[in-house]
């Protein structure tokens, strides 16, 4: 069964007390809603949120925001914080498409693409979640020194990244195209399912990091 379609899942987080289930309300007060003024990071495609499940136990002084359109692969993540409880973390159930109606000017601090998905043909391109279509939308929701980093280990698909760029506000900071063999990008990475799937099949992950341009 494909993790989409599991039954119930919608009513299931429905009932959860870790999913904001009206973000709306809550563009511009973020840091009300937490209480407190720690930075606010973003992962958009949560996936089964191993990700940032690590980050939100490895940094309590920083809050974590996941978006994850799909209630089969959400649910994942809610049985995992109905276990840790992590108060510095929670989730939308949502779409990429919304976050300038999640978020306000400048409330993020740190955005996280992670092995996104490709929409491989090219009347989609504006649908990837690195195309400059998107990168506008982020560079309205950032802080004045805010990041963005994106790992993925489709070549095709990052190589289009790297292109979008130039289109952009924003600069590569840092670049890799073989992560786990980079002897300064590769500190303190933590990888997703998909990239420790990917990567044992022998996969290079690429990443870049992402910053406005002077």
């Amino acid at each position: 069964m494909r993790l989409r379609n599991i039954p119930g899942a919608r009513d299931m987080i429905a009932a959860s007390p870790w999913v904001v289930h009206k973000p709306e309300e809550y563009c511009g007060k973020w840091k009300s809603f937490f209480g407190n003024d720690h930075p606010l990071h973003l992962e958009i495609g949560t996936g089964k949120g191993r990700f940032i499940m690590q980050l939100a136990q490895e940094h309590p002084e920083i809050n974590y925001i996941g978006i994850e359109k799909y209630s089969s692969v959400l649910l994942r993540c809610l049985e995992k914080q109905q276990e840790l409880e992590l108060k510095n973390l929670i989730f939308i159930r949502g779409d990429a498409e919304l976050i300038n109606t999640y978020f306000a000017e400048g409330e993020i601090d740190k955005i996280y693409l992670n092995f996104s998905d490709p929409w491989p043909k090219e009347r989609h391109a504006r649908r990837r979640l690195p195309s400059s279509e998107y990168l506008r939308r982020y560079d309205l929701i950032l802080v004045q020194g805010g990041t963005i980093e994106f790992k993925t280990d489709n070549r095709g698909l990052f190589d289009f990244a790297v292109e979008e760029v130039g289109q952009s506000v924003f600069e590569i900071a840092q670049i890799t195209y073989d992560l786990h063999n980079d002897p300064v990008m590769s500190i303190g990475n933590i990888m997703t399912e998909y990239e420790e799937k990917f990567s044992k099949k022998g996969n290079k992950i690429c990443k870049y990091i992402l910053r406005r341009r002077a």
